[in-house]
């Protein structure tokens, strides 16, 4: 019997969850491990299903690839664990159904944490091993990363003919991670020669359903689903699906209305369920035609009410000053508003405000910036770390910023937790500093992480922090020009205490158009100097500085001089090739960067008379 030929006459039914019964009987290790250490068990479960009513068999080999073995040690076994998964399915179907094999995804949230190339040598490994078994076709399942999806479909189409089953996984109803709507994810799929194309895991019956509503069927492949028994419950550390089977084949029902052709189970499904898929479906006529509901999106764009000029445009116009100053961390902001005033008096253009910088809690940068833009009439920078949100959380957060009309944001990745106040607790980092430019942008078009919309786009201008204390520059400006790619509308630097440190940072970035402030942070005393000369990573300050913060000896105002002194020439120096400047305020001694904010305005201002003159 051909593959192609049976889909084209009739309703096949899939496998059922291989792990969940594996975990029901106690087993919580490497589940393809037991290919070679337990074959009669992984063979039962295969019987099982079978004699419920699957026509297709999946090889136990799901996570059975390079980088996910060598979690377990096993990472020279590859090619043997996915051999025997083909072998075992083969035996346990004895002709009586079709055995494909399984690859699964190795993609998460942060797309930057596994590189492409690195996911085509994993991925061919893997599928050389289970082509040596001659399986009758391929499934790909639970890809959340439409990217990776489609590198690794046009891998097995370059490489073999057998059919291709390929199957993503949605984050919420309708929609991919990265804010595809499923249709035209499964148009592209199927263009790329996929012979059957649908869903698995992540959803149950009913959000399947709904889904599925919204695809029309697809050209020429068929289309596939594999939903969960339901969502899960968590009971006594463990998760727990609750569906009942004769849900699960009603449910199958409604799945084969909308067009499946292959109906199996993901997640919490056993063989009781793929029964009642089969009593449900397993002799119905395929669905040929179908009304697709119609997807209703309403976004509403009020960036107009926002009517200050965005930062990253003013600086490319004229000289622009953004001020660092640390929410405290103790209760009490008399201070830090009296020195926000004063900024503001001095001339600065904004007030910047780190999160938790240092790993270290203070007082909630949302509620400063609120009350900067409230009481002071300040459009506030605000700094996102993707250190200690969830992807949860963060989306919460964005949408709590565009309420509160704070647009201006810094996204960067965060100082980790063990080098502040609580180095036990946990850092999440579900992002990278990429991941979240990439989201704040999609905010901007009014669609949620999942692609879901927001009911209104945001409008948020987003700077980026570029890190020039490093060996190699040119390294630094790559990552630069990545972030610029993802969505990056300005770059904040770390400090800098050098003239020719500047002057390269000049030079290794004068090709981009993205505006760059120049971040210089005054010293405090010689011992500030020495703590970030030795302790802080990738900051060096040259001799000169050093010394001459040495001769300012203990005295308070000389070292306080001399810190102005060695800022002021850093800054001139900066004004000479860059509009933009970040005064980063030491210890709240904002009476320092007051000074220097009046100072870089006197300078600018002079600069225009001379300019005029000539």
């Amino acid at each position: 019997m051909k593959f192609i030929e049976e889909l084209q006459t009739r309703i096949l039914i899939g496998e059922g969850a291989m792990g969940t019964l594996l975990y029901s009987n106690g087993i919580d290790h490497c589940y393809e491990e037991l290919n070679v250490t337990n074959p009669n068990k992984i063979e039962s479960i295969h019987r099982a299903y079978l004699d419920a009513g699957a026509d297709i068999l999946q090889s136990n080999t799901y996570g059975a690839n390079y980088i996910k073995l060598k979690r377990y040690g096993l990472e020279d076994e590859v090619s043997r664990i996915n051999r025997k998964g083909v072998q075992i399915a083969k035996k346990a179907a004895q002709g009586k159904a079709f055995v494909f094999g399984t690859i699964g995804a190795t993609r998460g949230l942060r797309k930057s944490d596994l590189h492409i190339d690195e996911i085509k040598r994993i991925f061919r490994e893997q599928l050389y091993s289970l082509l040596l078994e001659d399986p009758d076709g391929i499934i790909l399942e639970t890809y959340y990363d439409l990217e990776e999806m489609e590198t690794v479909l046009s891998i097995v189409k370059h490489e073999t003919n057998v059919p291709i089953i390929a199957n993503l996984s949605l984050h919420e109803n309708g929609y991919l991670q990265n804010g595809m709507h499923v249709s035209e994810a499964l148009t592209r799929l199927e263009s790329l020669g996929a012979e059957v194309v649908g869903l698995n895991c992540r959803l149950g019956p009913h959000h399947m359903i709904r889904s599925l509503e919204e695809i029309p069927l697809p050209k020429k492949a068929f289309l596939s689903v594999y939903p969960n028994a339901s969502l899960p419950d968590y009971v006594d550390g463990r998760f727990v699906y609750e569906a009942n089977p004769d849900y699960f084949g009603s449910s199958a029902m409604k799945l084969w209305e909308q067009g499946a052709r292959i109906i199996g189970g993901c997640c919490g499904t056993t063989p009781e369920h793929i029964k009642a898929v089969k009593k449900a479906v397993g002799n119905k006529a395929p669905v040929n035609k179908k009304v697709t509901k119609l997807r209703k999106i309403e976004i509403n764009d009020i960036s107009g009410v926002f009517t200050k000029q965005p930062l990253h445009k003013k600086v490319k116009n004229q000289m622009t000053i953004l001020v660092e100053l640390d929410p405290p961390k103790k209760l009490g902001i008399d201070a830090f508003m009296k020195g926000a005033k004063a900024l503001k008096e001095a001339g600065a253009d904004s007030i910047t405000l780190a999160d938790n910088s240092l790993a270290s809690p203070r007082i909630s940068n949302t509620a400063l910036a609120t009350l900067l833009k409230e009481k002071e009439e300040i459009n506030p920078l605000v700094h996102i770390t993707c250190r200690d949100r969830n992807l949860i959380g963060l989306q919460s957060h964005l949408m709590g910023l565009h309420t509160l009309g704070l647009n201006e944001v810094l996204v960067v990745t965060g100082d980790p937790s063990k080098i502040g106040d609580f180095p036990g607790s946990t850092s999440v980092y579900d992002l990278s500093s990429f991941d979240l430019i990439s989201l704040i942008k999609q905010f901007n078009e009014g669609l949620s992480y999942s692609g879901l919309p927001l009911g209104q786009k945001t409008n948020f201008h987003v700077a980026a922090a570029f890190n020039p204390n490093v060996r190699y520059l040119h390294k630094a400006v790559e990552r630069m020009e990545k972030k610029i790619t993802c969505g990056a509308d300005s770059f904040l630097t770390q400090p800098i205490y050098s003239v020719q440190q500047i002057e390269e940072v000049y030079e290794a970035t004068k090709h981009l158009e993205t505006p760059i402030f120049i971040g210089i942070m005054p010293l405090t005393s010689s011992r500030n100097a020495e703590f970030i000369h030795h302790e802080v990573p990738g900051i060096t300050l040259p001799e000169n500085v050093r010394k001459a913060m040495s001769a300012a000896g203990e005295d308070r105002m000389k070292a306080h001089q001399e810190g102005i002194a060695i800022a002021k020439e850093l800054v001139e120096a900066a004004m000479e090739m860059f509009n933009g400047i970040y005064l980063i305020t030491p210890f709240l001694r904002y009476d320092m960067t007051v000074e220097l904010t009046s100072h870089i305005h006197t300078k600018n201002n002079l600069q225009k008379v001379g300019e005029r003159n000539i």
